[in-house]
């Protein structure tokens, strides 16, 4: 069996669709067809199963796939070697981050990561879209109660949901000091579907649940931070989002005892199992691993 049938089989499966992996190919859609009909010949057994939209591989189709895309990412991994020897690191690295972690915590990390491989170039997406990887997207950093089973994911630690004010609306409304209270209180936060809140606390073993029905909603967590310095309600966020706010007395917590959940609290790095990552890839994932344990 020849290497480039092997490849050929690899793209067609990873594409999911003869068309989409003939435009990866820049190949004619009946061309890949007619090799793909050559190869399962050689083999003498089906490989994929057709259907009007899809190929999804048979037994022999994936245990083969395996193969392939091992030697693949070997093949390209040498290339690789060969075309950077002696020189400094290089490649392009696309990052999907969260809109507030991203902006707030990891943007420090980009510029030191940037100014310590200056031939990388970094194409960073600051969103918060559920559909984390695409052909543009190498690293994804999410916020989620589970990863993925598709994806490979590395854990970052966990997020900590905290609720707080400023001094300003604490002196003139006070802080909540009981989990019910929050549900008369002009709520800032994120990401709610429709127009309550459901919040779990828990303290001392025990749960507790609020409806809430916030008043400022945004997916944009600096613009939150904003609107809780201004005074505009009591904030529930991530406690990175006002961190440096609270260290200065700027910002008051409240329901300390409480271990708050709303969103998930583990946040994960997310990639691909089965494409081939460049070295600036990798050292970026370790790169961005060794910042988030020093977090810790």
């Amino acid at each position: 069996m020849e290497l480039a049938a092997l490849t050929l089989l690899v793209e067609i499966i990873d594409a999911g669709n003869l068309s989409l992996a003939a435009r990866k190919l820049r190949m004619t859609r009946a061309n890949v067809s007619y090799h793909l009909a050559q190869l399962e010949k050689d083999a003498g057994v089906q490989l994929v199963r057709r259907t009007t939209r899809r190929v999804e591989p048979t037994e022999v189709g994936r245990r083969l796939y395996e193969h392939g895309r091992r030697v693949r990412n070997e093949m390209l991994a040498a290339r690789e070697t060969i075309a950077t020897f002696g020189q400094g690191l290089q490649g392009r690295v696309g990052l999907s981050v969260p809109s507030g972690f991203g902006e707030l915590v990891m943007s420090q990390w980009l510029i030191e990561f940037k100014r310590q491989f200056p031939g990388i170039v970094l194409d960073v997406l600051f969103e918060n879209r559920a559909d984390v990887l695409r052909d543009e997207v190498d690293i994804a950093v999410r916020v989620m109660a589970e990863p993925p089973p598709s994806l490979v994911a590395r854990d970052l630690g966990n997020v900590r949901y905290i609720a707080c004010a400023s001094r300003e609306y604490a002196a003139q409304h006070g802080v909540p000091t009981q989990l019910a209270q929050l549900v008369t209180s002009p709520v800032i936060t994120s990401g709610v579907q429709g127009r309550q809140l459901r919040l779990r606390a828990y303290r001392e073993g025990e749960r507790e649940d609020a409806i809430l029905e916030p008043t400022l909603i945004s997916e944009h967590f600096p613009f939150l931070r904003k609107a809780i310095l201004a005074g505009l309600g009591v904030g529930i966020v991530p406690d990175y989002v006002v961190k440096d706010a609270v260290a200065s007395g700027e910002v008051l917590t409240a329901l300390d005892d409480h271990r708050l959940s709303i969103f998930g609290t583990s946040m994960y790095l997310l990639y691909m199992p089965d494409r081939h990552q460049i070295r600036a890839v990798r050292t970026c994932i370790d790169f961005l691993l060794e910042k988030a344990r020093s977090l810790d």
